[in-house]
This record gives C-alpha cells, sequence and structure tokens, in this order.
C-alpha cells in the first residue's frame, strides 16, 4: 500500500531517534555493568530493548507502506560520565521521543492514516513509560542521594 510521503517521512525520522537511543542506552547499560552496578545495566538494557522493538515496528511500517527506511542515519548521542548524567541525557532524549511521537500522531490524523497512528500511540505510551521511570530514578536519587542510590544498584555477590 503506497503511504502519504509526509507519513514516511516522520517515520524514517522516528526510526533515527530510535537508533540513537539503543546506542545511548547501550552505552550507559553497559557502563554501569562496568562499575558494578547490575540493577541498573539490566535496566537501562531493557529499555534500549524496547527501543529496537520500537524501531522494529517502525522499519515494518515503512515498509508496509512502501517506503524505504533509512537506518544510517542518527541524531546525537549523549553519553553521561556519571550516573546523574546518564538519566539527564536519556531524560532529555524520552522528552523529545514523547513530543515527536505526539506530533506523528498529528500527522497521521491529518492525512487519515489510523494504522500509523495507532502505532505511534502504541509507542507514545512506552515513551511515557521510560521517562516515569527515569523521574522515579531521579526522584530517589534526590531523596536518598547519590552514594545511597548506587549502592542500591550494586550486584550482591551469591
Amino acid at each position: 500500500m503506497k503511504g502519504n510521503a509526509k507519513i514516511i517521512a516522520k517515520l524514517n525520522d522516528l526510526l533515527s531517534d530510535e537508533l540513537t537511543a539503543i546506542n545511548q542506552y547501550m552505552v550507559h547499560s553497559e557502563m554501569c555493568a562496568n562499575w558494578g552496578y547490575d540493577t541498573l545495566h539490566k535496566m537501562l538494557e531493557k529499555r534500549a530493548i524496547d527501543e529496537m522493538k520500537h524501531a522494529e515496528k517502525l522499519i515494518g511500517r515503512i515498509l508496509f507502506l512502501e517506503g524505504t527506511p533509512v537506518v544510517s542515519e542518527y541524531k546525537k548521542i549523549y553519553i553521561g560520565a556519571k550516573v546523574e548524567d546518564q538519566f539527564k541525557n536519556d531524560w532529555t532524549a524520552e522528552e523529545g521521543a514523547i513530543k515527536s511521537y505526539n506530533d506523528g500522531v498529528k500527522l497521521a490524523v491529518e492525512v487519515g492514516d489510523n494504522g500509523t497512528r495507532e502505532l505511534f500511540e502504541s509507542i507514545l505510551k512506552d515513551e511515557e513509560d521510560h521517562i516515569d521511570l527515569i523521574e522515579a530514578q531521579r526522584d530517589q536519587i534526590s531523596q536518598m542521594g547519590i552514594q545511597t542510590y548506587l549502592g542500591e544498584q550494586i550486584r550482591s555477590e551469591e
């Protein structure tokens, strides 16, 4: 089915966002693993996998609409040198994703593409869950202090 050119462009723009997020989150995940913060490592790895699933869905939709998925374009990746910086950078990425998916929903409604609208709304819900989890972690850091928070993230030697 031949899709709307604006929708295909938006899908590819969101694909670029997702591919960028995958890389940023995987680097942060591996940094946390390297520091021994096993709980954080697993949390960030799961978020990266969620973003991979989003990318897969976007690629599938682009192909369905007879477009060409662009997988070679990335946005700027922001790597945090400390856990607090990682959360700040990841929050910014999720905030941008939420805005972009909301814009995508509006565009899909304008052009009457309900299939793409439903896809955007589904991914938007995941992105809102991601930012909620990041905000919860930042709140915990604020309430208990970074040292105590990080102490809770260390794997136990069992």
